[in-house]
């Protein structure tokens, strides 16, 4: 698939394709459009899918939170006229997915999850010690995958030129330090939307024990794993996440059926 057209509209910037119920996909702190190819291609014939861009890097820095990030979403939503929505987050994405329905539950008609953090996660830690070590970079990157061969040049270089510029990786740091300040443990029984939980196996950022334990948070949830799947199920495997996500969204009567 091409990169889609990016949109602008006041502050927000975003792709979208298909019609039918929202869909907002919310990214992680990096690979904003390609991470999420394969979603954006399969379920625009089922939603009207939107990706907008968080603005990691272009918050004041003293603004630069989950918290913040999910208060941008709730004026993408309302610059766009929607009035419920699906979400689906991964990583970051998924935390930002849960502050926002903790804080607009009634605009939310179900949310989806892969690898979120929000509970806990054991990120890049409080530094980069050796940011300007390409091959250490590569093999954080490697990290997030079960197979080090999804860690594309591309990501590294996406990453190492992030974390080699001062002004991003301060706002990188603030994230992951206010994400882990965040925990939403507290929050998860208030709310009732349908949840649907799709967690890699091998995942050593968010591990298996974060998926149970949202499950165990989560009023109504079903959590599915896939196997030799790391960080970002939607990358690694995009065919059985999105079969697994479709089968989710039929059983629920969700969206259009595919």
């Amino acid at each position: 698939m091409d990169q889609p057209a990016i949109i602008e509209r006041g502050p927000y910037k975003y792709v979208e394709a298909g019609e039918g119920e929202p869909l907002i996909v919310l990214h992680g702190l990096f690979g904003a459009l390609s991470n999420f190819k394969d979603v954006f291609s399969h379920f625009s014939g089922r939603f009207r899918v939107i990706i907008p861009m968080l603005p990691i890097y272009e918050l004041p820095m003293r603004k630069t939170s989950a918290k913040s990030l999910s208060e941008h979403i709730e004026g993408f939503v309302a610059e766009m006229g929607l009035d419920k929505v699906h979400l689906l987050g991964n990583s970051l994405g998924g935390h930002v997915g849960l502050i926002f329905t903790k804080n607009n539950l009634e605009k939310v008609a179900s949310l989806s999850l892969t690898a979120s953090s929000g509970l806990y996660e054991n990120a890049f830690g409080n530094s980069f010690p050796r940011r300007e070590d390409k091959t250490f970079i590569r093999d954080k990157v490697a990290l997030t995958f079960y197979d080090p061969k999804h860690a594309t040049e591309e990501l590294v270089d996406e990453c190492f030129e992030a974390v080699n510029s001062r002004e991003k990786v301060l706002r990188i740091l603030a994230i992951a330090k206010s994400a882990i300040r965040h925990n939403m443990a507290a929050d998860l029984p208030a709310m009732t939307v349908p949840v649907c939980l799709i967690w890699g196996k091998n995942d050593i950022i968010t591990p298996p024990e974060v998926a149970e334990e949202f499950k165990a948070g989560f009023p109504d949830s079903d959590l599915f794993w896939i196997e030799e799947c790391g960080h970002a199920p939607m990358m690694e495997h995009p065919e059985t996440f999105n079969e697994t996500l479709e089968a989710w969204y039929d059983a629920r009567g969700i969206g259009k059926a595919g």
